[in-house]
């Protein structure tokens, strides 16, 4: 049975991310936004909690203590301070957890106690495609043999911190087979050529570059998981658990500032939270927010208990729920508010933004 109370360790851990967020990434989130700058400061802070290390398992220095649950837990913390730079946090995760949870022993030997320092070690993954229809299970970027080598060749776009990046995960289709494997590549290999920045409609202050590849070579011990390959299809569910779990802690945060403000707003003598259009539109999204976090803690139960089992269902079903609740609970606060909601001096405007990216953000964090 699915217990719905957290453990004594994981209310402690989600009181101390709640305090960060709360003080402060909610403190830096409006400049870093208009900016579009991450404050690394406050990004350190967030790491030094320690969510990923304490994940890593004892033969290689952690406390071995991986929960996708307690993972989901904090995801939505972080979430709730800012979205942009919850995932600046998570983003040394997008090789470590790959690599703890599907790596040969060597990748785990050499890239998982660097998420034990403090400092938090630049690694990314490169999944998504630019053009319409992107599936991740049918990738237009192709890993074709070469003796021992891969050669490959291809575009992703949005891919986090990129050029501050030295180590990158890429997601590839094997050109014979067909299977989604990740590939390990040092940012300098020749053929791999980081665009520009890009210029998004909300996360503005996460740094996303767009990739070309172009017949990388990339020898078969940097492939994910050696000759076996990767288990793509766990990877993506470990991957839409922690987003949906974010869109959670963004929707949630949208309901409370609309439901404070809803509260203090006079007109006509009360407050706008007593008309019944306000109250409905708010007992909606209080609804839509916990349906959704439900839906995550199942998926992330299960992913915890059965390590062998199909999780893809719950996964998809939490990241299609979630990324649809965000949406109407961050429109909802906009709405609530009114002509405040529209304007830069309230942040439900730039939550709304943040909330439209949620179906196109694949594989930007891990749990």
């Amino acid at each position: 049975m699915i217990s719905f109370t957290p453990t004594d360790d994981q209310q402690m851990l989600v009181k101390t991310i709640n305090e960060y967020a709360n003080g402060e990434m909610r403190t830096a989130a409006h400049e870093a936004d208009e900016h579009s700058e991450l404050p690394t400061a406050v990004v350190r802070q967030g790491w030094e909690i320690g969510v990923l290390p304490v994940s890593v398992p004892d033969a290689y220095g952690g406390l071995g203590d991986h929960s996708v649950l307690t993972n989901a837990l904090a995801a939505e913390e972080f979430a709730y301070g800012d979205l942009a730079l919850a995932l600046a946090v998570y983003a040394p995760g997008l090789i470590g957890l790959p690599v703890m949870l599907s790596g040969t022993d060597q990748q785990k030997q050499d890239l998982l106690p660097p998420l034990l320092e403090a400092t938090p070690p630049s690694f990314t993954a490169a999944l998504i495609e630019p053009g319409i229809s992107f599936d991740p299970h049918q990738l237009k970027t192709t890993a074709t043999r070469d003796g021992d080598d891969y050669l490959l060749s291809g575009a992703k776009c949005m891919v986090p911190q990129l050029a501050e990046s030295r180590l990158a995960l890429v997601y590839a289709r094997d050109s014979e087979s067909g299977q989604v494997d990740g590939y390990l590549i040092e940012r300098h290999e020749a053929g791999f050529n980081v665009g520009d920045r890009e210029q998004l409609m909300g996360i503005r202050a996460l740094p996303t570059y767009a990739l070309t590849l172009q017949n990388v070579r990339v020898p078969g011990v940097c492939k994910l998981g050696g000759a076996p390959g990767t288990n793509f299809p766990r990877l993506m569910s470990h991957s839409r658990v922690a987003m949906a779990a974010m869109a959670v802690g963004v929707a949630r945060g949208a309901y409370e500032y609309a439901r404070k403000y809803a509260k203090e707003r006079i007109q006509f003598g009360a407050p706008i939270a007593t008309r019944q259009a306000i109250a409905f539109m708010l007992a909606e999204m209080a609804i839509e927010v916990d349906a959704a976090r439900l839906l995550v803690w199942e998926a992330a139960w299960k992913l915890d208990t059965a390590a062998k089992a199909d999780v893809t269902t719950e996964s998809y079903l939490a990241k299609e729920y979630a990324d649809k609740a965000v949406m109407t609970v961050t429109d909802g606060a906009v709405q609530v508010l009114g002509g405040h909601g529209y304007i830069r001096e309230h942040p439900v405007e730039r939550w709304l933004r943040n909330a439209r990216g949620f179906a196109t953000f694949d594989g930007l964090a891990m749990a």
